[in-house]
């Protein structure tokens, strides 16, 4: 079984080479931080998807704020 040409044997070595020269650790890590920006990207991408809320839309001038905290 081959996948364009690289077997399952030169996968499995690339994969030991990789873990030996990062180690587990630094692995974990790499694959958390990706994650969490995929889980982050989609998020942006579904929060654009939503109807703004009328507090996000309101404007605010500076004398506004200032009478609204008296």
């Amino acid at each position: 079984m081959s996948l364009s040409g690289i077997s399952v044997g030169s996968l499995l070595l690339i994969a030991l080479i990789v873990l030996l020269l990062f180690g587990t650790k630094k692995i974990r890590h790499i694959g958390g931080d990706l994650g969490g920006a995929i889980r982050d990207f989609k998020h942006g991408l579904h929060q654009g998807e939503e109807a703004p809320s009328a507090e996000a839309s309101e404007v605010v001038t500076p004398k506004e704020d200032e009478a609204r905290k008296d």
